[in-house]
């Protein structure tokens, strides 16, 4: 009998230990955060869009005097690709975006882009195409910012328009100017790369923080090195005259601060 009832003390035991056990590991399991967001962060580019050495505030529908040209130019429409955004770390190593395809559009209230699932650190610098890289500008079909109803495409063969700029000015023949720039093919490719240093500041990425990095975009650059609306007003096509509005333009883009 004492033997009958020493096992079934046992065996109670041996029950009450497995399930404190598990009741520990669920709770073990509870404080875990398998989310990938503990170690990342995001941060927002603001494209601030300005116009001349002054670099003035720039919108659309307001004239514009060219400081090289003297020349008076309206825009009614200015977007554009950003694309394959990379920022570089401080310990040299290199966080690119997955799936990195934007249309910055001046005509929206928003001209910023947020990247996110960024690993924390602290990051020195970026990197970007203006434009759509030759292997997405022959790969058929596709969503997001490089579907074909965005307006920025020619066609199957000719790949996608990675500018547009469009307006008026007395100095065109016609008194407008469109500048649709595109091209992977070289010697015309207008495709460009824009790298920027952050200098003596550093963006900082952390869980629950919101940074922003501010960039310039100067549009008075299309014309520079003094080329006249009147020799150069409608660009329809890849070209040299693409691939030389595309280089102006590209050069206009400059780090400004960070809000970390």
């Amino acid at each position: 009998m004492k033997h009958a009832i020493k096992n079934k003390l046992v065996l109670l035991f041996f029950a009450f230990g497995i399930l404190m056990f598990q009741a520990c590991s669920d709770d073990d399991d509870n404080n875990i955060d398998e989310s990938p967001s503990a170690a990342e962060g995001s941060v927002e580019l603001k494209f601030d869009h300005v116009w001349g050495p002054a670099e003035a505030n720039f919108e659309l529908n307001t004239e514009y005097t060219h400081p090289a040209t003297s020349e008076a130019i309206t825009f009614t429409k200015l977007r554009y690709y950003v694309s394959n955004v990379v920022l570089q770390k401080s310990d040299g190593s290199e966080w690119r975006e997955d799936q990195s395809y934007h249309i910055v559009d001046v005509a929206s209230d928003d001209t910023n882009l947020r990247l996110q699932n960024m690993p924390a650190g602290d990051y020195v610098g970026i990197s970007f195409t203006i434009g759509v890289d030759s292997a997405r500008n022959v790969s058929g079909a596709q969503t997001g910012a490089l579907d074909p109803s965005e307006n920025m495409f020619w066609s199957w063969n000719s790949g996608y328009i990675f500018i547009k700029a469009e307006g008026n000015s007395p100095a065109s023949v016609d008194g407008s100017f469109t500048y649709h720039l595109g091209g992977f093919s070289e010697p015309n490719s207008a495709i460009r790369e824009v790298s920027l240093d952050f200098g003596e500041s550093t963006l900082r990425i952390a869980p629950n923080t919101e940074p922003a990095v501010h960039l310039m975009a100067n549009a008075a650059r299309f014309w520079h090195g003094g080329i006249s609306l009147n020799d150069m007003s409608n660009v329809h096509m890849p070209g040299s005259n693409a691939s030389i509005l595309a280089t102006n333009f590209a050069g206009g883009f400059r780090f400004d601060h960070i809000h970390n």
